[in-house]
Order: C-alpha cells, then structure tokens, then sequence
C-alpha cells in the first residue's frame, strides 16, 4: 500500500513546521496545531455552500449585489454553531469562521457596519455558556431588539438577514419547547418586527436538522435558506451563497411538514423503553405522498437555485433486468447553476402496499452557464424496485417480490415536481432474492402497522398486524457454528509473512493461544489509548505484547464523521445533513478523500464515519449527524464517504447498524419494526453502501432491535450483513455495551454472546471504570456445551486480521 502523494505532502509539510504547538483548551483538552490538508478547504468552503437549500426566494430577493446594504439581525451571526454536539462533531478545528467575520470579509457584500456593532458589543457583554455533555444548549439566548433599532436600521437598508440557530447531538435530543424545536419568543418577536419593517426578508437557518417551520407562512419573509451546520467554512459559505457567487443547488434530504403532529412517528417516538415503528416502510415522504401530501411545507428533494432548468430529449428504455433514462437538461434561466435531477417510481400496489413513489436514482450536473445544457443518463435494476413480503401475501414468505402490474417512472426537480416519462409492465409476481425470517417481531410485542391499500382507484391507509417471529435462532446459530482451526503453537508466523504470501491466515491463526484471541477482540481497555494517537478514541488490534512481535498492529480509532476526534487539529467538515443537502456524491467523496490525507498524518487509521442512520423523527438529537429519511440517498452519500476515506488508504466505518433513531434512552431502547421496514428502509441504505462501497469496518447499535441489542444481534450481524450481504469486514461494537446472557445459550454472557453473533471487537475493550482487565466472560464458557468454540473466536480473528492486513497501521507499523 502507498501513501497517497497529498498526504506525503502533508508529512513533509508538517515535519517542516516547527512552530507546532501544544496549547490547551478552554476544556482542559490537549491541542496539537497540524496543518491542514492541501484543498481541504476549498472543499469544505465548496460542499457547505452547495448544500445550502433555498425554499423560497420571492422576487429574487437573493443574491444581493453590492450596493444593497443588509442588516443582519440575530446573535447567530456571531455565535455561528459549526457543528452539533457529541463526539461526532468534537473535533478540534483547524479555525472557524463565524457569519459575520465572513461577511465583513467579503468584497461582495456591504453590511450594516452600526447594527452589526451593536451585535457584537452585546454578544461580548453576553457571553454563551457552552454547558456540558449531554446539557448543550439548543440555542443562545438572543439580543432584545426593540423597535428603534430595527427602524434604524430599515432606514439604511432595504434588506433584512435574520439568523436563527439551533444544534443537538449525541445524548442531547431535540425536544417540543421553545428553543428547541419552536422558535423562542424573542425570535418570533424579532422575526415580526423585521418583516414589517423590511421590504425584503431573508431568514437564514443555521440548524443542524429539521425544526417547525410554521412561522415561515406566518410573517411576510420573502426567502428562507437553510444553511445548516457547514463546519470551519460555515460563515464564508454563506457569503459565497447571498453573494451570488455560487448558486445554491441544495435539495432537502428530509421533508418538512407543517407541523410536529403530522410526521408519521410523532406518537412512537421518545419512549425510554421501546418504540414501535407503527408507521412502517411509510417514513417521511413516502407517507406524505400517499396518504397525506397536503401536511407537507416543503417536499423532499425541494431547493431552488439562482437560475432555471427544463428537461427535455428523455429516452426511457427498459430490458429483460434493467431501466434507463437519458434526458438533456437545460439551464434556461440568467445565473450559472448546478441541478439535481431526480427519478421516482411508482409501483402498482399490489397486496403488499406500497408508497405512492420512491426514489430510485438521481445525479447532478456540473455548473451549467445560461443556455448551456448537459445530457444526464440514470439506470435502476427492476430487482431494486421489489418489495420484501415477510407475511407471505404473495405466496412467497421471507422473499423480494416484484409484483405484476404497471411501473412508472417519474424525472424531476423533486418528488413532486416531475413528470411521467415511462413505464413497463411486469406481466406476473416474480421473486427476486429468497431469504429467510431475518430479526421478526417477538410474539410478545405484536402491534398493528400501517399499510396502503387501493380502494377504487384511492390509496388509502389500513392497519394489520404485523408478522411475528416463528424461526429459532438457536438452531441456525448451531448448524452455522465455523470449524475449528487446530492450535500448533507458535510456529513463528508473523503477520508480515502473510502479507508477503509466505503463511496463510490460518497457519497464522493456528498459533494464537485463547488469551491472544481474546485480546484480538477488544480494544486497549480504554479511550486515548497509549498506543494510539493523542486523543484517540481506543486501539484495537496488537493490544498485547506478544501480538505486536507477531507484527500485528495496534489500529487507532477516532470519532467523526465531522472531522477527526484527536488533540491533533483537524479540518470540521458540513453535518452529513448538510453533506447529503448537496446530493453529490463525487464532492462528498472528494471531501472525504482530503479528509482521509489528514488521518495518515495524524496517526488515525479508522475514522468512526459515516452516521447513517434514517431521519425517522426530526427530533433525533443526531440528525444533524445522519443523511437523510430516504435510504437510497442516505446510502450513495454513505457510499461516498466510504469511497472517499478508502481511496486515502484509511477505512471507514459506518454506523451505527442499525435503527439507532433517538438518543433518548439509546442504551436500553428496544426498536420494535417489522422485517419489511427493517430492511426495506433501515437496512437498506447500510446494504447499498457494504455492497457498492465496500466498507473495511462497521459499528452496532447502542439499542435493541425486537430485543435484541445490536452488539449480540446474530440476526443483522451474521444473517444479514455477513451471509446476505457478502460482508468480509470488521464489525465493532459502539463504545461500552450492555450486559446480558444469550436466551438461546445462557451459559454465553457479554464478550461470548456478542462474539458468537460475530460482533468481532468490544470497544474501547474495557468497562466505564477505566479498569484494564478483560471482564472474563468470552473465555468462561470455552470448552464447555454450548460454550463459545475455538473456531468462533478463530474467526473474529480473521475478521479483524484481514482488516489489519490492509490497514495503515500495518503500513505504518512494517515500513522497511
């Protein structure tokens, strides 16, 4: 393996720079100045601003040009957050430009330099309290604004900028009060004085995910941009965005209703012990645009840009496995812009039930000056278009059925505007992959789900009960148990030989002991681990002594996916909301490559990243972390962060597999969902980015799915992921996990159970207590009926090794 030029850059850079150094934050956290990456920037400048979604934007309020003067009102203009909370986004960043540094940066924009003094001597006045894990604020308490200073200002300029901000995170939901979810009441107070005294209003959102947008049809607020979370190049993006000097191309990855009440899971969320998914494969736009369109504000896949676009010249074709489109677009309006063209089907419903349409493929043009146009060609695999029958409706139980009747495509702008520009007709039920009942509701928590059903020519909502399981896992788990590799002692194999070809994996697993295989499946006990770069999240791999002379190394993880958890700087990347904003998947790849530069240098061999979990609820404290409520899109931007980290030589590692969709109670919740929803809508954007991306790591669930939590969960782990999927990696639980006894082998606790469900590697590879000792319990049950088997651990062994084998840390660690 060859370190990538970029990053041979960077090293010698960095060698070079003397001056690095160490500083301690106001958090008493160890601050280690690196530079950043050649082009990091410019892309995370680039990605923020295409991200940005325009709603509205009435009598083209925006761009402005130079000689309009705005007024920027709300304390978020310099209190901007970056990012949400939690370790996703607690990175030390290289700097962080704020909205108005930004703004009075800018050579294209004039500001109000009085209003903007005011803000800034009351921000100063008034400092934020950052408060502490888990108790961040949602929001900053804002200015007082009475009449006269908006007048004042109104005087000066006829265009007002409010910005309004929000964040959560990890331990830190969003919840329906005043500074969360709604507005506080000095913002809607702000917001009415504004609008009545500006002829143009613009609100700017600097939010990590979705809140209520009910104010927007309230007030007479001409344009409304989501900004979102941008990361270090927050402010200096949306500059780059009003400015005009670059469109914005941003569509919505999550739809916004016109209130909380209206989304699909409003009442099974938040629960602390378990929440049903009554609602099914119907989340978010695929329930809106069946039962309920006339609830949704804003659709999904909506976003305005500067500039206009028609599609036109569509070839639809359709053979024996396959459908393509090709379609010439247009930039018919007056400003350079990029355009996302979408293409749904609509699927006969059949007697499964289906939502009214789905989106099945998508790409982005490059910018395309006035006039100009560009030929886009789309292709679905008619197999992606099946449905999963976990009743048996169609006669054919536990199987992907492609149901006979009429297929309708639909390419647009957004899952309402588009057009029908094909069909085909599928002349009888076919069956497109037979599985077997994979994770099923227990009988226990059987419940009622929603379902469509077409009563004369009208979709119209139906609940039945849902499937329950009938398979006993017990008996798949001991027909499928892998052999056992006889133990020959050390023979004096190193990893190395089996790198050059010299031994097999198994010659050199043969020699490992049941204390050096326990060890392979744990991390070093702890967080910032000392063999492991400074701040890491833990090391796993050569975790013993004597499994470093094998030359096996010690791999350091660190969190993300907004940039690189360590004492090291790091470059804070836009949310993955933001990221999936952009619907370009070659930019998000390209970031993440850069990305990827920065971890070869800072000593970081897994980057815990992407978060890809669905937006279910837009009250799930990390959205802000996650893509998107559909999981096509949530997996090809997922695809391309994995795609972009592993073209550096570093690996990915997606979570948190899977329905991790609240924080509330995350450790102990238990998801409760049919089979269909589970794998048409919450496994598989996981299933797209393993099979196309290919990812060399992959972290559980801190929860349960149907009562079973993700780190013993056979069913996902090794059904699914691994014999379904074809998935040869690592899988690592989150950090810490909860303690239990197998119900299928009880004589299996905590590291067995989680180890015969190939979950390979406990991580950090300690409990809460700091202590540095195995807990005991994966070796108590070797040798013993229905014990953990030599061949188990053996295999998790092979797991992480052929990870190891591949790994920059094997590069790093073996370099002659």
């Amino acid at each position: 393996m060859k370190i990538p030029k970029a990053a041979e850059r960077l090293i010698s850079k960095t060698v070079n720079f003397v001056t690095a150094a160490v500083t301690q934050t106001s958090n008493a956290k160890e601050r280690i100045e690196i530079p950043p990456a050649d082009g990091i920037a410019e892309l995370c400048r680039l990605s923020a601003a295409e991200g940005c979604v325009l709603l509205k934007n009435e009598n083209n309020i925006l761009p402005l040009s130079k000689e309009r003067t705005l007024s920027v009102f709300g304390r978020v203009q310099n209190n901007t957050f970056f990012v949400g909370y939690g370790s996703g986004g607690d990175v030390n960043a290289h700097y962080n430009v704020s909205i108005m540094e930004a703004l009075q940066n800018s050579n294209d924009i004039t500001i109000n330099p009085v209003l903007s003094q005011i803000y800034a001597d009351w921000c100063k006045e008034n400092p934020v309290n950052d408060g502490f894990w888990g108790h961040w604020p949602m929001c900053y308490d804002e200015m007082p604004v009475d009449n006269s200073i908006v007048e004042n200002a109104a005087k000066n300029s006829d265009t007002a900028m409010v910005v309004i901000g929000r964040a959560a995170g990890e331990d830190r939901e969003n919840t329906l009060t005043k500074g969360s979810f709604y507005l506080t009441d000095e913002e809607d107070e702000l917001l009415k004085k504004v609008s009545t005294s500006f002829e143009k209003t613009v609100v700017v959102l600097n939010i990590g995910s979705i809140f209520d947008f009910s104010w927007v049809e309230k007030y007479n607020i001409g344009c409304v941009l989501i900004l979102w979370q941008g990361g270090m190049e927050t402010g200096n993006a949306l500059a780059d965005i009003i400015s005009g000097k670059v469109s914005p191309s941003g569509k919505l990855s999550s739809s916004i209703a016109k209130k909380y009440e209206c989304y699909p899971s409003a009442e099974h969320f938040g629960d602390k012990q378990k929440n049903k998914y009554t609602e099914d494969i119907f989340v978010g736009y695929r329930y809106f645009e069946t039962f309920s369109p006339d609830d949704v504000l804003f659709c999904f896949g909506h976003g305005l840009t500067y500039s206009d676009f028609c599609i036109s010249d569509v070839k639809f074709s359709e053979d024996k496995d396959c459908v393509k489109v090709q379609a010439k677009i247009t930039n018919t309006g007056k400003a350079a812009a990029k355009e996302v063209v979408q293409l749904y089907c609509s699927a006969p419903q059949g007697v499964l039930g289906k939502s009214a349409m789905h989106l099945c493929a998508f790409s982005k043009t490059d910018i395309l000056k006035p006039k100009g146009s560009c030929t886009v060609t789309l292709g679905v695999k008619k197999a992606e278009l099946a449905s999963y029958d976990d009743a048996g409706q169609t006669g054919n139980k536990s199987a992907y059925v492609l149901e006979e009747g009429t297929y309708k495509f639909c390419l647009g702008f957004s899952v309402r505007d588009n057009k029908v520009i094909g069909s085909f007709e599928q002349k009888e039920t076919v069956v497109t992959q037979q599985l077997t009942e994979t994770s099923a509701v227990e009988p226990e928590e059987a419940y009622n789900r929603l379902t469509a059903v077409c009563v004369d020519g009208k979709i119209i909502k139906k609940y039945k009960p849902v499937p329950t399981r009938t398979a006993s896992l017990r008996s798949i788990i001991k027909y499928n148990l892998p052999k056992d590799i006889p133990l020959t002692g050390d023979m004096g194999i190193t990893l190395k030989d089996v790198k050059d070809g010299i031994n097999t994996l198994d010659e050199f697993v043969a020699q490992l002991t049941p204390v050096e295989l326990e060890a392979i499946t744990r991390g070093d006990y702890v967080m910032n681990s000392p063999l492991g770069a400074k701040g890491n999240a833990s090391v796993f791999g050569g975790v013993l002594p004597s499994l470093r002379e094998k030359r096996i190394p010690a791999i350091t993880c660190t969190d993300g996916p907004s940039g690189i958890r360590l004492s090291a700087t790091s470059a804070l990347l836009p949310s993955g909301t933001s990221l999936a904003s952009t619907w370009n998947t070659k930019l998000v790849s390209d970031v993440y490559a850069a990305l990827g530069t920065e971890m070869i240098v800072r000593g970081s061999d897994v980057l815990l990243a992407p978060g890809m979990n669905i937006h279910r609820n837009p009250l799930c404290g990390r959205n802000f972390e996650y893509f998107s409520e559909d999981p096509f899109l949530c997996g090809n931007i997922a695809a391309a962060v994995v795609n972009g980290l592993q073209s550096s030589g570093v690996s990915a590692c997606p979570k948190h597999f899977a329905c991790n969709n609240q924080e509330t109670k995350r450790t102990v919740n238990n998801s409760i969902l049919s089979e269909r929803a589970l794998r048409e809508i919450y496994l598989k954007g996981f299933e797209i980015c393993v099979k196309t991306a290919k990812p060399k790591n992959i972290m559980t669930s801190y929860n349960k799915i149907n009562g079973v939590w993700g780190h013993y969960n056979y069913d996902l782990c090794t059904t699914i992921l691994r014999k379904e999927w074809g998935y040869t990696g690592c899988v690592m639980t989150d950090w810490w996990m909860q303690p239990s006894a197998s119900p299928e082998f009880p004589l299996l606790k905590n590291q067995a159970y989680r180890v015969r469900a190939q979950v390979d590697v406990l991580m950090p590879g300690g409990s809460r207590s700091g202590k540095r000792k195995p807990d005991g319990t994966l070796l108590a049950s070797f040798c013993k009926e229905d014990g953990i088997t030599l061949g188990e651990m053996q295999q998790c062994a092979k797991n992480v090794l052929n990870f190891a084998l591949n790994s920059q840390a094997f590069l790093r660690e073996n370099e002659e």
